[in-house]
Order: structure tokens, then sequence, then C-alpha cells
């Protein structure tokens, strides 16, 4: 249990600064969709979907390396540090210039003529990104997690506050004359410009606060530690592409792959804008399972030596369940007024209804993740290949078929579907290669109960608003009283810790 508490407790300060940067960083969505247009809202989700994808080509799967081999016996962890961190600066540089060249074609091939900027920025951002990876990694794997705390929410609060600055607060002070219209060349009609901008400019001033936390190194390529890091992180680069494809892919083909005219009075675009407004609704979950992440990762590479380390992942694994399933139905059965409280601007709240799918799409994200711990610890890595592949073709499959008949959510159900898959064929082989006690058919029970819940509590309507509240937060009674039957020795446990 000391095990467990430890990383409960890391999983709080990492939650904690996760939930609350994220959180802010999530209130802009009222900025954006209160000030900017929705063919605006279109051009940053796609955008943003494809810096996802790159994303992940910049930093190749090296962040899970670099704790594999720094945290084993055999290497001295400020020689991969050091060597990792170098090589992710070369690479990043190489890809950042290639991309940075080719942003004319890039902005002709996704319907932006003439805003090549706009990728060449891109360009820069992923390059940034990269190069903080390491050094972000390095203080997780140090336990300095409330020095990793601070930089994020450091990051997240200049982003924010230049895109207040761009987007609200120049305007206001031309129109009222403070300042000239042309003050820097501001330019009163960008509108994605300014996230991009913001975010741009945010991430290049961390980078020197980050380095010096983490520890300055000397730029050095070890081969012989880097060779056997490659082999072991480009399975993982099509895992992580599988990962977007799955979160991030509906997002990018949507306005591409939706009739014209399929939701009278939005252009394809401003569909795509109301579409990634509403995913934002599900970030909740997205975050509960990011903050876990940060902190279970390093955990279970450390606890994989101890003989019970299986039974501490499955009752690990047991608890993301019972915690997120709770936190899916109190998020859907109150849409009715957290949507149009984030969503500022008519129109939006047309694709609430997608929310629970892509609510319990993130969290077979969460089981995911859980669940790929059998072929990292295995050093089985080729896995994920095929696993990558598996679930990237269906997402692509589900959004191609269905988002030209069902609109949003056919966007909603590729996540699922996805995820179910990629969950279902990593648990297979899992109980093959490294069988793990879960507690699988209750973790089922579970998802699909509170997934009933959580549709039951939306579509429930009464004339009382507040008998309405009353019973849609009632959905959560069934399943609190579901866990009080089947798992006594859970609670039991609980009350006697309480007690002493």
């Amino acid at each position: 249990m000391s095990n467990l508490k430890k990383l409960a407790g890391q999983t709080a300060i990492y939650g904690l600064s996760s939930i609350l940067g994220r959180s802010i960083n999530f209130l802009l969505i009222i900025v954006y969709t209160a000030y900017l247009t929705k063919e605006s809202l279109g051009s940053f989700t796609s955008i943003y979907a494809l810096i996802g994808f790159l994303n992940i080509v910049f930093t190749y799967g090296m962040e899970t390396s670099f704790f594999r081999y720094a945290t084993g016996k055999q290497l001295d962890p400020q020689r991969v540090y050091q060597s990792t961190q170098s090589l992710l600066i070369l690479t990043s540089v190489a890809l950042g210039t290639g991309l940075y060249l080719s942003a004319p074609l890039l902005a002709d091939w996704m319907d932006y003529p003439g805003q090549a900027y706009l990728f060449r920025w891109t360009a820069l951002i992923l390059s940034f990104d990269a190069v903080l990876a390491i050094p972000f990694a390095k203080l997780r794997l140090d336990n300095k997690a409330f020095t990793f705390a601070t930089a994020k929410l450091i990051n997240i609060g200049l982003n924010v506050g230049f895109n207040l600055l761009l987007i609200i607060a120049f305007p206001y002070w031309i129109r009222i004359g403070i300042l000239p219209s042309d003050f820097l060349g501001y330019q009163i009609d960008w509108g994605v410009e300014y996230i991009l901008l913001s975010n741009l400019l945010a991430n290049g001033l961390i980078i020197p606060f980050v380095w010096w936390k983490a520890g300055f190194f000397n730029f050095k390529i070890d081969g012989k530690i880097l060779k056997p890091m490659w082999a072991y992180s480009i399975p993982l680069l099509f895992m992580g592409l599988a990962g977007v494809t799955n979160e991030l892919v509906s997002r990018l083909l949507f306005e591409y792959l939706l009739p014209e005219n399929f939701y009278p009075g939005l252009s394809s675009r401003e569909a795509g804008g109301v579409f990634g407004a509403n995913f934002k609704l599900a970030i909740l979950m997205n975050l509960v399972i990011q903050a876990f992440k940060y902190a279970a990762e390093p955990f279970f590479f450390k606890e994989s030596e101890n003989e019970n380390a299986k039974q501490i992942y499955a009752q690990v694994m047991h608890a993301f369940i019972i915690f997120c399933s709770f936190l899916m139905i109190a998020i859907s059965v109150n849409l009715n007024w957290i949507g149009p409280l984030f969503l500022r601007s008519p129109g939006y709240e047309e694709a609430l209804f997608i929310v629970p799918v892509l609510l319990m799409g993130y969290l077979l994200l969460g089981v995911y993740f859980n669940l790929s711990i059998w072929f990292k610890v295995t050093d089985k890595t080729q896995y994920s290949f095929w696993i990558t592949l598996l679930g990237a073709a269906a997402s692509i499959v589900v959004i191609w078929f269905l988002v030209p008949k069902w609109g949003f959510m056919g966007g909603a159900l590729s996540t699922l579907i996805t995820y179910l898959l990629m969950t279902v064929v990593c648990f297979y082989f899992g109980q093959r290669y490294y069988p793990i006690p879960y507690q699988t058919g209750k973790g089922i029970s579970y998802l699909l109960i509170a997934f009933g819940l959580s549709y039951v509590g939306f579509y429930l309507s009464l004339e009382h608003h507040v008998a309405e509240f009353i019973f849609r937060n009632a959905m959560m009674i069934p399943f609190a009283l579901l866990l009080l039957l089947r798992e006594k020795a859970l609670w039991l446990k609980i009350k006697s810790k309480i007690k002493s």
C-alpha cells in the first residue's frame, strides 16, 4: 500500500498542475467562442490537430525510452540525459527546418492560400516542444514534481496571458484610442494567428527556465547509449501516432470530409469549429489521464522488478476505472449547463450530445495506457507497432464512412471505436505474454453501466430546472450503490485506514 500511496501522492501533485494549468488553458475556449469566428475556431481545430500529429514525430518515443534506460542499473542516468537531449536538439533543428521550408506547400494543401506564415510558426512551436520534452522528463524522473508543476504553470500562464493580450486587450485599446491602429503591425482581422503566436512566445520563453531546473548538459552524442534507445523508441513512435490518430484525426479531417451544407448555416470549416469546441468539453477526463500518466509511467518502470508488481498494476487499473467512471457520469449529466457556460456563442450546443461518447473514449485511452505496461517492461514494444496500425486504420475507416453520414457523431465514434479496439487487442496479447490479474468482469460492467447512466442523465428533461438538476445528478447514486455492494473489501480497507 505504501507504493500506491506514493503513486497517489505524485499523481495529486502532477494532477494539480495539469488540471489547474489545463483548466486555465481550457478557459480560453470561452475567449475563442466569444471573440473569434467559428471559421477561426475551425482553423484552430485543424492546425492544432496537425501539431498534435507532428509533435509525436518530433519526439519519436524518446521520452519513454529515456525513462526505460535512465532507470536501469547498467547506464549512468546523466549520460543518458545528455545523449538523449543532444539527439533531440539535432533532430528538432532538422525536422523544423524541413517543415519551415515546406510551409507554402502545406498551406496550399490544407486550403490556407497565402498564409504560409501559419505553418512557419507551427514549425517553431514543434521544435521548441521537442527540446523541452527530455528536460521535463528528467524532472519527473528526479521526483521534482513541484518544479515540474511550476514550469508547466508558468508556460500555460504565459500562453494564456498572450492570448488575452492579443485577442481581447489590444483590439479594445485600439478601439478606445489608447493604442494606434497600426501598433506593432497589429492585424485586427487575425484569429488563429494570435493563438499560434501566443503558443510560440510562451514556449520560447520557458526553455531557459526548464533547462536550468533540469540541469544543463554537455552536448554529446553517445552511439552506444542511443542505439538501443533508438530501437526501443521507434515502435513507441507508432504507438504514439496511433494515440494521436484516434484523438486528432477526426478534427484534422472533419471539415474536409463533411459535405457542404450538411449543417444548415454552417460551412464545413465552421462546423469543424463547433466539433472542436465540443471536443474541449471532454477535457476533464483527458486531464485526469494525463496527470495519471505523468506519475504512473516512471512508477510502473520502478515497480517492474517488485515481486508484487502484477498485483500492484491490477490494483491501479481497478481504482482508475472506478474513479473515471464516476467522473464520466458527473460530467455527462451536467452538460446542459456546462456547455453554455463555456461555449459562449450560439450554435455550439448543437454538438453537445457527442460529449459522453468522447468521455468514454478518453476513459478507454486511460485503460489502454494501463494495459500497455506489459510490452514496455518486457521490451516487446514491437507489439505497439501492430496495435498502432490497427488503431490508425480503424480510426480513418470510421471517420471516412461515418462523418459524411452522421457528422458530429461520426467523428466522436471514431475516438470510441478505435480506443476500444486497441484496448481489446492490447489486453489479449498482454494476458498471453505478461498476465496481470485484472478484475476484468467488474471493470467491464462498471464501464458499461456508467456509460448508460451518463446518457440517461444527459437526455433527462423536466420542466422544473432544480428538479431536473437533482434527478440528473441522481444518476450517480445507482453506481455508488453498486460499488458499495461489490467492493466491500475495498471499503473495509479504507474504513480501517480512516480509523487508524
